[in-house]
């Protein structure tokens, strides 16, 4: 059976049997795979701390029938002791791997591979806040899913201008003539921290109030909760700053 390496970050895991364990996978070069870690459970096992949720290991495997089965593990970055110790960092990685799962289902890539990392090992330095790093996650692993959504021109029309009124199924902020009765509005320092999240842009971002963070994290999770049909569980669960950072 042919016998292959690549890098990955650990999306989730599932026991099986007394010893072994089901490990999905998101790959820098062949996608999303799930494989099998044998005796990974075990108190003696060489790699199965490296085979954790969140955890970026190189790994060996070779090509199974119906699963892959991992033979070597080396850490390359050791993010999952850290983001577990904190429980903010820990509820958004975990709406971050469930995304990077859904919107990976058919085959993955190379740019959702490095945005996953990215943002793993950001929260694992706490770079910024967990709250902040998720949003802005979700807003670039949508857009590179190809659901990019607008926060400038009008989203139907493409009308210029600074506009307030958001429709998520629309794909964003909307002009006035395209605004269906009752869209609600939000503050245009609202619309400008969705921009900086989508962009990375950081300084902008961990400038914005609280009020502002609170109301594009809602916006946030309803784009994110449209586009993937079966939502993300874990949406509900993440613990949302209420100071800024």
């Amino acid at each position: 059976m042919p016998v292959y390496r690549d890098e990955a970050v650990v999306l989730r895991t599932h026991k099986l049997g007394e010893a072994d364990r089901i490990v999905t996978l998101l790959t820098r070069q062949h996608g999303k795979i799930r494989a099998v870690a044998k005796g990974v459970r075990r108190t003696g096992s060489k790699f199965g701390s490296r085979l954790e949720p969140f955890m970026v290991a190189d790994l060996q495997l070779y090509e199974g029938r119906s699963l892959d089965v991992v033979t070597q593990a080396e850490s390359l970055g050791s993010y999952g002791a850290l983001i577990t110790q904190d429980y903010s960092a820990y509820t958004a990685a975990n709406a971050m791997v469930e995304a990077a799962d859904k919107l990976t289902e058919a085959e993955g890539s190379l740019q959702q591979y490095l945005l996953l990392v990215g943002a793993l090992r950001s929260l694992s330095r706490h770079e910024h806040g967990a709250s902040l790093t998720l949003d802005s996650y979700l807003l670039r692993a949508l857009a590179l899913a190809g659901w990019a959504p607008s926060f400038q021109d009008c989203a139907r029309c493409g009308k210029v201008g600074e506009h307030t009124a958001v429709v998520v199924q629309l794909g964003g902020v909307v002009c006035d003539e395209c605004a269906p009765p009752g869209t609600p509005r939000i503050a245009g320092s609202t619309v400008a921290l969705l921009g900086a999240l989508l962009a990375g842009d950081w300084a902008f971002a961990k400038a914005s109030s609280d009020r502002d963070r609170g109301q594009a994290s809602g916006i946030i999770a309803a784009y994110t909760q449209w586009h993937l049909e079966r939502g993300l569980r874990s949406l509900p669960h993440v613990s949302r700053e209420t100071t800024a950072q």
